[in-house]
């Protein structure tokens, strides 16, 4: 991949399955255009539910939530299930992110043929742009998978509509749920800077008011 990144000229974030020593981790390196390796991201936050029993083989990540500066930007990239989660993308945008990643593997429910998350899906990751003013671009799969079980065949259909949106959370590029597609987006991180700015968005936020934020249940957070 870091051949590939300095043939092309392009950023590759390239997901792995991590081993190090006893621990495993979803994780991601973030290659550069040159081809230099600028290290990674462990997914933080892990699932577990019917086809997406991530507990039984990943540690959560002990990165925290990270940024890379590249050659065309700065970026934040989260994983899969992080998506759902607006604390990962409001610390990565605190940190100087220009453009949020998620690359994803998420489709039908087994449990549940009538669940369809894909809508719900893109809505949260719109929200994480718009909220933020910055661009997101989310990848996830598309196609089947058969695993057979000792309780009959689990089953999932990868939804796809990989998307690309901008900083208001408009959706300015998406591919289907059938067929492979490259997406294709410009912005000017320039203009999106001075935009995000006067927007106050960040230059109003009270992270004195926020500390409720550091507990599970939302009582006696620290003063």
């Amino acid at each position: 991949m870091q051949k590939l990144a300095k043939e092309l000229g392009v950023v590759i974030p390239v997901s792995f399955f991590e081993e190090a020593n006893n621990a495993h981790y979803n994780s991601i390196a973030i290659i550069d255009a040159d081809g230099s390796d600028l290290g990674l991201y462990r997914k933080s936050h892990i699932p577990d539910g019917p086809g997406y029993q991530e507990k039984f083989y990943f540690n959560p990540g002990d990165t925290g939530f990270k940024v890379f500066q590249t050659k065309f930007a700065k970026i934040g990239v989260a994983i899969c299930w992080d998506q759902w989660f607006p604390e990962a993308a409001r610390a990565m945008v605190l940190q100087g992110a220009e453009i949020l990643f998620y690359p994803t593997a998420i489709g039908s429910e087994p449990q549940d043929g009538g669940l369809d998350s894909c809508d719900h899906w893109k809505r949260v990751m719109q929200g994480h742009a718009g909220a933020n003013v910055v661009p997101l671009v989310a990848s996830n799969r598309i196609g089947k998978e058969i695993i057979q079980t000792e309780h009959g065949d689990s089953k999932i259909t990868f939804y796809g509509n990989s998307f690309i949106a901008g900083p208001t959370g408009e959706i300015v590029a998406a591919a289907d749920d059938k067929e492979e597609a490259v997406l294709i987006a410009k912005f000017d991180l320039d203009k999106i800077k001075s935009k995000r700015h006067s927007w106050g968005v960040f230059r109003d936020r009270r992270p004195d008011l926020y500390k409720v934020l550091l507990t599970l249940d939302g009582s006696k957070p620290s003063l």
